[in-house]
């Protein structure tokens, strides 16, 4: 699992968090609820929901940054002291957020916790009951074994985060709940437009074989319904930041060069001599390779970059 480092805080900004940390926050001076999201992706949804009721501040807005390994600064500690509502997605991806949150009395929202993936997670997300400070035995951040954590690429999970947000947020500021609620059923609607779209992929593109050289867009392919091909071993390595084991390496190599995939799909945040041996030998034999990103890209909406990624699959496929 990748080591999450912290930055040494001075004794200054320790005594002064130490003042207010432990204490409700309070709205901003202009009356907006603040709310404080690990990544840009849920800091635009956020945003979208709450429009110009609410103060996002995302810890994470630069694509060219890795939440696994991130180093959290006394800048965000200081953030999340005075939110009122943190959202993250929990899992074990953006773990900086645990310690970032001691101390904090503002409700979470852990994005993994709506998965129905997720172990011990209710069938019915409607009644979903996990405490917002993470379940017991999962503490909603550790690295859980087998399960994706890249959750903000499974839409339907990602439609009971939305609902949940504007109910956090009405909770918070009860004269917003018209608005709120207004912008999350717009959001929604978008959401459930591409789930419809995913099932028309899957359709055409069941039980095509794809290589993944990380889980990150595990859930898009399950929901196209696409055989991932990948060797094990291959993208656990990757995404742990081990290196692969030679007999895998050559295994994937086998089956990029007999063109046995109809698409490769790679991350952008992460790079090595395993994923770029895959990726070159891809291109060679015309295989398309589909990059993903972890996060948004500069004045990009979560909507518009969900449909551009599935748009690209789409486009991969359809070579």
């Amino acid at each position: 699992m990748r080591k999450t480092a912290w930055a040494i805080l001075t004794a200054t900004t320790i005594g002064a968090l130490a003042l207010s940390g432990c204490s409700a926050p309070a709205a901003s001076d202009d009356g907006r609820v603040q709310v404080v999201a690990s990544t840009n992706v849920y800091g635009d949804i956020a945003a979208t929901v709450g429009g110009d009721r609410v103060a996002v501040t995302s810890i994470i807005d630069d694509a060219a940054k890795d939440p696994h390994s991130y180093e959290a600064s006394a800048r965000d500690r200081l953030s999340v002291s005075k939110a009122q509502l943190v959202i993250e997605n929990g899992g074990g991806y953006d773990a900086f957020m645990e310690s970032l949150r001691e101390g904090s009395d503002a409700p979470v929202i852990t994005a993994v916790e709506f998965s129905h993936d997720y172990p011990g997670a209710e069938e019915e997300h409607g009644d979903h009951a996990a405490d917002h400070d993470g379940e017991e035995g999962h503490e909603g951040h550790d690295h859980i074994e087998g399960f994706n954590e890249h959750v903000w690429f499974d839409v339907h999970t990602m439609i009971h985060v939305v609902e949940h947000v504007s109910e956090d947020l009405t909770e918070l500021d009860p004269k917003g709940k018209a608005e709120y609620a207004k912008n999350a059923e717009k959001l929604v609607a978008e959401l459930e437009a591409f789930e419809k779209e995913l099932g028309t992929l899957h359709e055409a593109n069941e039980g095509r074989p794809i290589f993944m050289t990380e889980p990150l867009p595990g859930y898009l392919a399950a929901a196209i319904g696409l055989d991932d091909v990948t060797p094990d071993g291959f993208s656990e390595a990757v995404e742990e930041g081990n290196d692969v084991a030679p007999a895998t390496l050559l295994a994937a190599r086998k089956l990029i060069d007999s063109r046995q995939v109809d698409a490769v799909l790679t991350t952008v945040q992460t790079s090595g001599g395993e994923t770029g041996a895959v990726t070159g030998a891809a291109e060679k034999v015309g295989i398309p390779v589909v990059p993903f990103s972890e996060l948004l890209a500069a004045d990009q909406s979560y909507a518009e970059w969900m449909h551009d990624a599935i748009q690209s699959l789409a486009d991969a496929l359809d070579r």
